[in-house]
C-alpha cells in the first residue's frame, strides 16, 4: 500500500490529503453550526426574554405601588386629582402584562406566577381599593381612612410577596439561559480547538509532502534557471521529480532556447536604436542652439537698431520744429510722415525686445496676488481710461505663482486692448473675473467693445497680426501675441470665446496653488471659485482712483474714469 502511494503524483497526493482534511472539517462545522444554532437561540431567549421580563416585573411593581399610595393619598386627602396615578397604574398594569404574555410561550412557571400576581392584586382593589375609593366619596375621610387598616396593608404585602416570586421566578430563568450559553460557548471552543489541530496536522503532512515533491525539484530547477540568467544561455536543462516537473524543465528550456534566438535580434535591434537615438540628441541640440541664436538675434537686432533709429527720429523731429511753415504744405506731410514711420519703428522695436525677452531674463516664480496686479494695471491704465471713460471692475481673484512683473503686463495688455476696442455710443465697460476649473484657474477679460468675428479668433494671438490699418487704431499689432507667449511661459493657454453676446471675452488658465484644489476624493470636476462671471457689470463705482480699495473676500473691485471724450472705432487683433 505504502509503495503504492509513493507511486501517486503531486496532485493526487495533495487530493488526498485535503479529502481527509476536508471530510473532517465538515464534520466539526456541522456540530458547530448545530450548537452556534442553540447558542444563538439561548442567547435570544436571554436578551430578548428573560431580560425585559425581569424589567417589567419590576415596572409590574411599581404600577401596584402607585395604586396602593394613591389609594391611601385619596383616603387622607379627599380630592378625586389624587386618584390619577392609581387609574394610570392599573392601565399600566394591564399594559405589562399583556407584554409580559407575549414572551412566556416557553416559560409556563413564570405564567403561573404572572397569574398568581394578577389574582393578589385583583383581590387587593376589591376588598381594599375600591371600598376605601367609595367610603371616602361617599361618608367623607374619616371612614375612609378607618378601612386602611393593618389588615389591608398585609392584604397588599401579599401582593408584594407574589411579584417578588415572579421576580425569583424570571431570575431562575435568566441563569438557566446564562448556564447554557456559558455550556455551548465551552463546547465551541473545544470545537474550535479540534478544528485547528486538524488544520495544524494536515499543514504538517501538506509540507512535508511538498518538501520532498515539490521544493526540492523546484531547488534544482532553480539552480539551473539562474545558471542561464547569469549569462550561460548554452546551459540544457533537466528537471527530475513528478512528471510534472520533468514537464516544466522540457518547457523551460525550450524558453531558453526561444530567448537565445531572439537575444541576438534584441542586440541588433538595440544597437539600430541607440544610432538613432544619437542622431535625435544630435538635433535637439542644434534645434535648442538655433532657439537661442533666434532669441539673441532678435535682442541684438533690436537693441542695435535703436541707435541709427533715434537719430532718424531726432533730426527728422527738428526738421519738423525749425522749418515747421516755412517750406511748402506738402514738405511738411512729408516731414510728419517720416517723423511718424520713425517713431513706429521705435514701438515696434520696443515690442519685439519685449516679446524676446519673456522667458529669457527671468525673476523666479512667487506667489502673486491678482488683486494687487489688478491694483497696479488700473493705475498704468489710468490716463486710457480716463480719455475713454472707460470703467474697470474686477471680482476677486486668486494667488498665484508667477512672475508678477509678467502678469502685470499680461492684464494690463488685455484691459488696454478692450479700452482701445470700444464702441462710440456705449460707456467701455472691462470687467475681469476668475473661477476653478479643474486643477487650474480660468481668467476672464470680458469688455463690451466692438468684438471679434469667430473667423478671426485664431489669428489674433499671432505676433504682428492686424485686422485693421494702422491708421484706425494705433499700435504695433504685437500685444496678444506678448500676451500668449507670457500665458504660456506661466504653463496656461489663452483663447478667445466667441459665444459671448457682445463685446469680447478672452480667456486664460494659469495653474492653481495645491492649497486651492478641492479636498481629497473629489475628482477632477469643474468647480466655481470666485461666482462673477465675466458679464457682470454690478459694483461700488469709485470715479478716478488710482487703484482699487480694499474690500471684503468676493467682493467686486471697481475702477471707473472721470468723465470726458469718448471715442469710438473697430476691434483690432492687439495694441
Amino acid at each position: 500500500m505504502i509503495a503504492g502511494v509513493r507511486e501517486w503524483s503531486l496532485r493526487q497526493r495533495v487530493v488526498a490529503l485535503l479529502a481527509v482534511v476536508g471530510v473532517l472539517l465538515v464534520g466539526l462545522a456541522v456540530t458547530e453550526a448545530s450548537l452556534a444554532e442553540r447558542s444563538r437561540n439561548q442567547v435570544d431567549a436571554l436578551l430578548n426574554k428573560t431580560s425585559p421580563l425581569r424589567v417589567q416585573s419590576q415596572e409590574l411593581l411599581n404600577a401596584l405601588l402607585d395604586q396602593e399610595t394613591s389609594v391611601r393619598g385619596f383616603a387622607v386627602s379627599g380630592d378625586r386629582a389624587d386618584l390619577g396615578p392609581y387609574d394610570a397604574g392599573v392601565r399600566q398594569e394591564q399594559d405589562i402584562v399583556s407584554s409580559m404574555r407575549r414572551l412566556l410561550a416557553d416559560y409556563p412557571q413564570i405564567e403561573g406566577e404572572l397569574r398568581q400576581v394578577e389574582t393578589r392584586a385583583d383581590q387587593w382593589r376589591q376588598s381594599v381599593a375600591e371600598p376605601v375609593i367609595t367610603t371616602t366619596e361617599q361618608r367623607g375621610t374619616a371612614a375612609g381612612q378607618a378601612l386602611v387598616t393593618e389588615s389591608a396593608r398585609q392584604q397588599f404585602d401579599g401582593v408584594r410577596v407574589a411579584v417578588d416570586d415572579l421576580q425569583a421566578e424570571i431570575l431562575n430563568a435568566r441563569e438557566s439561559n446564562a448556564r447554557e450559553v456559558r455550556r455551548t460557548g465551552n463546547l465551541l471552543a473545544v470545537l474550535l480547538i479540534v478544528a485547528a489541530l486538524v488544520v495544524v496536522v494536515a499543514g504538517a503532512l501538506l509540507l512535508l509532502s511538498l518538501d520532498q515533491t515539490v521544493v526540492r525539484p523546484l531547488t534544482g530547477l532553480a539552480d539551473q534557471v539562474r545558471e542561464v540568467a547569469e549569462g550561460d544561455f548554452a546551459h540544457v536543462i533537466s528537471g527530475t521529480g513528478p512528471p510534472e516537473f520533468v514537464q516544466l524543465a522540457e518547457d523551460v528550456d525550450a524558453m531558453r532556447r526561444r530567448i537565445a534566438a531572439d537575444l541576438a535580434e534584441v542586440r541588433e535591434a538595440r544597437e539600430r536604436i541607440e544610432w538613432v537615438n544619437t542622431q535625435l540628441q544630435k538635433q535637439a541640440e542644434e534645434l535648442t542652439r538655433s532657439n537661442r541664436d533666434l532669441e539673441q538675434f532678435a535682442y541684438v537686432a533690436s537693441h542695435d537698431l535703436q541707435e541709427p533709429l533715434r537719430k532718424v527720429a531726432s533730426f527728422c523731429q527738428l526738421l519738423q520744429r525749425r522749418y515747421a511753415g516755412q517750406l511748402d504744405e506738402r514738405a511738411d506731410q512729408y516731414i510728419a510722415f517720416a517723423v511718424d514711420g520713425a517713431q513706429r519703428m521705435q514701438r515696434l522695436i520696443n515690442d519685439l525686445l519685449a516679446f524676446s525677452r519673456i522667458g529669457r531674463l527671468t525673476t523666479g516664480f512667487t506667489e502673486v496676488d491678482l488683486n494687487k496686479v489688478m491694483g497696479d494695471v488700473a493705475g498704468q491704465t489710468e490716463a486710457a481710461r480716463q480719455y475713454a471713460d472707460a470703467e474697470l471692475t474686477w471680482s476677486e481673484l486668486p494667488v498665484i505663482r508667477g512672475e508678477e512683473p509678467l502678469l502685470t503686463n499680461l492684464l494690463a495688455n488685455l484691459v488696454s486692448n478692450s479700452i482701445k476696442f470700444r464702441r462710440l455710443d456705449v460707456p467701455a465697460k472691462v470687467h475681469v473675473s476668475a473661477r476653478l476649473v479643474g486643477e487650474e484657474w480660468e481668467i476672464t477679460c470680458r469688455d463690451n467693445g466692438i468684438g471679434i468675428e469667430p473667423e478671426f479668433a485664431d489669428k489674433i494671438f499671432v505676433i504682428f497680426q492686424r485686422l485693421h490699418p494702422k491708421d484706425a487704431y494705433p499700435g504695433t499689432g504685437i500685444g496678444l501675441a506678448i500676451v500668449k507667449k507670457i500665458v504660456e511661459y506661466h504653463g496656461g493657454r489663452v483663447w478667445v470665446d466667441t459665444d459671448v453676446a457682445e463685446g469680447t471675452a478672452i480667456r486664460f488658465t494659469l495653474p492653481a496653488l495645491p492649497e486651492d484644489l478641492p479636498a481629497t476624493g473629489e475628482g477632477p470636476d469643474e468647480t466655481a471659485a470666485t461666482v462673477a462671471d465675466a458679464d457682470a457689470e454690478a459694483g461700488t463705482t469709485a470715479g478716478g482712483a488710482n487703484s482699487a480699495p480694499e474690500q471684503p473676500a468676493g467682493a467686486e473691485r471697481t475702477e471707473q474714469a472721470p468723465a470726458g471724450d469718448r471715442t469710438g472705432g473697430m476691434r483690432e487683433t492687439v495694441g
